[in-house]
């Protein structure tokens, strides 16, 4: 969900070729596999395309790649600075929630995960992502704006 909302916040907001946005797990279990279909369904009602989404795996090089490592919840966040190899790459794992500060304090700092739970949980996980990638953009966005140093 993460993946495609930001990049959709970025493109309407005219910086589709100024950010690179992916979304990969902590684990492989789902490799290679579209999104579970509720997610699917709730990003096509709210007007988003998770159609072409497929599931990869976070590895250490990554950490090279990207400039902010954004993890869902604290379980992921743990297992991603265990996996970094430097004190600046594990400064680069930040949780989503807390760039939406409003929503932290509502919901606490994990975005739940909605597979165990029925169709509505996934609505409420979109717009909890929806918010809080907002926020995260809003704070990257005048970067975009500078362009590259």
């Amino acid at each position: 969900m993460a993946e495609v909302v930001l990049r959709e916040v970025a493109r309407r907001a005219g910086h589709a070729d100024s950010l690179d946005v992916s979304s990969s797990g902590t684990g492989d279990w789902h490799v290679g596999e579209g999104a579970d279909p509720r997610t699917v369904e709730a990003l096509r009602a709210r007007g988003y395309d998770g159609s072409r989404h497929r599931a990869s795996q976070f590895s250490t090089a990554d950490f090279a790649r990207h400039d902010l490592v954004v993890a869902l919840d604290r379980g992921h966040e743990r297992v991603l600075r265990s996996w970094a190899e430097n004190e600046s790459d594990r400064s680069k794992v930040q949780l989503l929630m807390s760039f939406d500060p409003q929503g932290a304090a509502q919901g606490g700092s994990d975005v739940p995960d909605p597979y165990y739970s029925d169709p509505a949980m996934f609505d409420d996980v979109l717009a909890m992502v929806e918010r809080a990638c907002t926020a995260l953009f809003r704070q990257i966005e005048p970067a975009l704006r500078k362009g590259p140093s």
